[in-house]
């Protein structure tokens, strides 16, 4: 496959390999369309079950026009009692291979997000302590020509809000980029090279858009309220 001829050396047609105490001559190559089947070799059946001594198939692949079609044919092998069967469509196959290797990724991007975003906090913080440090004068003069509290408030809230926005959109571009990139790693269930992709999906997109928000507002909330605080008279002699 093309994601297996990319993680590993000197695999081209004509190249030998050597794996199950033979040698194998690499007599073509295949581009399965970024599926599962981009990171597997394929051999003739006889020889492979020769060499690794297996007689029986752990799976077999199958082509159905559909959906519904699918759901026809796990019908069909389920009346067969002959047949000890599970029949999957390719997604939920290599999702329940994976799972292990899901659950680690997954846990692993939550403590990197959990990481980052009180990094994220932190600097909205400092950020937002800075502009109202940088405008104590601004604020005494809407405090005196009659802006209330909670104007002031609302307005540093929108700014950081602002702000964690136009973060989180260039988050996202550049997180594009990766759609780009190919990784590979060792599935542990079963001991197996595998290539795959992030992708962003629109619901992707909007969570982190809302997760870039709810950051923002943690961060403005404390400088918004210290600004709204400040006195009138001690804010118009600040310099």
């Amino acid at each position: 496959g093309s994601g297996a001829a990319r993680m590993f050396e000197n695999i081209a047609v004509g190249s030998i390999i050597t794996f199950a105490q033979r040698k194998w001559t690499v007599v073509g190559l295949f581009d399965a369309g970024k599926s599962g089947f981009d990171s597997e070799m394929w051999g003739d059946i006889a020889q492979v079950s020769q060499a690794f001594r297996r007689d029986g198939f752990s799976s077999f692949t199958a082509r159905v026009p559909s959906e519904s079609a699918l759901a026809a044919f796990q019908a069909e092998i389920a009346k067969d009692n002959r047949l000890r069967v599970d029949v999957k469509s390719e997604k939920k196959f290599y999702a329940d291979q994976s799972e292990g290797l899901a659950t680690f990724i997954g846990v692993l991007g939550l403590m990197v997000s959990i990481i980052f975003s009180t990094g994220a906090v932190i600097g909205a913080m400092i950020t937002m302590y800075a502009a109202v440090a940088g405008r104590t004068r601004e604020i005494g003069t809407l405090q005196a020509i009659g802006y209330s509290r909670g104007d002031i408030v609302l307005a540093f809230i929108l700014e950081s809000s602002a702000i964690a926005i136009i973060g989180g959109l260039i988050g996202i571009l550049l997180a594009t980029l990766l759609s780009f990139l190919s990784f590979s790693t060792t599935n542990f269930d079963s001991f197996s090279e595998t290539e795959f992709r992030f992708s962003l999906s629109p619901a992707i997109i909007l969570n982190s858009m809302i997760f870039a928000w709810v950051m923002g507002l943690l961060g403005g909330v404390l400088p918004a309220i210290g600004a709204s605080r400040l006195k009138v008279v001690d804010a118009l002699r600040s310099e």
